[in-house]
């Protein structure tokens, strides 16, 4: 069964738009319907409803922003919102805009600052090189994921977007820094229960309630409301297994005995990248264990990503979330309950 993002038109003369509106999933429903395991790190939303027109028109505002825009204009995958223009350079067309109809603004989904979402990637930091070939294996094909509509996306806008608009967008990227304390790691044994909302994001569910956090990492909006406006300043709490801190060090910086590669060797001291190895210190764990991953599984290939193989040969899944959760903790804030 093949998902597909939800797209939001702004109609320019109906002004009919879909906006973020949660639909609730359970994780045997996410499980059973995209045949992920596992399922917490690749969560499936159902397509929104369509939002009424009075809701469209309603105006939002950002903490620590003069910008006032109506609720479509937030949901505008052509028009990224952009509260907070003072924290970035300015950006390119492709950027904010994209090219109608096939090429979203880049800034839509990984934000202006280039913070990105839990969804999706951190782009800030990278490097050009490395971004332009990423796009490059998306549309050959060789990078792929467990869940189709966790790439799609990204595979559909490759093979649309032109060579100069990609290198113009990549170099963007790569000038601007990582969002220091986007993203805050908490050891725990419980978390909220969780539900799905467009796109592909969990939230503390409605009705509410906790259950035992398991080998899983529950990444959640800081500020789900301002996350659905696309706030580059309204970052992320991820809950990871109490303890994890400490074996993903230990795999990190000692390859835990022979188990795997200390990352250091090709990621750089302080895992902050070398050339075009990419950053990974205070990343999104989700997205950090979905590359360990999809590696793994043969998924996501590629010159660069053949290097990984070896590393993540005997890794098992309780490794991969101990990895990524003492990866998002560097230079990121930590706690413990």
């Amino acid at each position: 069964m093949k998902f597909h993002f939800c797209i939001w038109i702004a109609n320019a003369v109906t002004g009919l738009a879909c906006a973020i509106s949660p639909v609730v999933m359970s994780a045997e429903t996410i499980g059973n319907a995209a045949s992920v395991t596992p399922a917490w790190a690749y969560p499936i939303s159902a397509s929104p409803k369509p939002t009424p027109q009075s809701e469209l028109a309603q105006k939002k505002r950002v903490p620590n922003s003069k910008i006032e825009l109506t609720q479509a204009k937030t949901v505008d995958r052509f028009a990224a919102p952009d509260w907070h223009p003072e924290e970035h350079p300015a950006m390119p067309d492709v950027v904010t805009r994209g090219q109608s109809p096939k090429v979203y603004a880049c800034a839509y989904c990984h934000l202006p600052n280039g913070a990105g979402r839990s969804e999706n990637a951190s782009l800030a930091g990278l490097s050009a090189a490395y971004i332009i070939q990423q796009v490059a294996d998306m549309k050959s094909g060789a990078r792929k994921s467990s869940a189709s509509a966790m790439i799609e996306a990204m595979t559909d806008e490759s093979k649309a977007v032109t060579d100069s608009e990609v290198q113009i967008a990549a170099e963007y990227f790569a000038k601007l820094k990582p969002k220091n304390g986007w993203i805050k790691v908490i050891e725990a044994d419980t978390v909220p229960k969780t539900e799905v909302i467009p796109v592909n994001v969990l939230v503390p569910a409605k009705v509410g309630g906790t259950e035992p956090i398991g080998d899983r990492i529950i990444e959640i909006p800081t500020n789900p409301a301002l996350t659905s406006l696309r706030d580059s300043q309204s970052g992320y709490i991820a809950y990871v297994p109490r303890g994890s801190i400490g074996r993903g060090k230990e795999l990190v910086t000692s390859g835990g005995a022979g188990k795997t590669i200390a990352c250091a060797t090709c990621h750089g001291n302080g895992l902050v990248g070398v050339g075009n190895i990419p950053l990974l210190a205070g990343r999104s764990p989700s997205y950090i264990f979905r590359q360990l991953y999809d590696i793994k599984v043969g998924l996501r290939m590629g010159t660069a990503t053949a290097l990984m193989k070896a590393p993540v040969a005997n890794l098992t899944e309780t490794d991969m979330v101990s990895i990524a959760a003492y990866i998002a903790s560097l230079g990121q804030s930590t706690s413990k309950l």
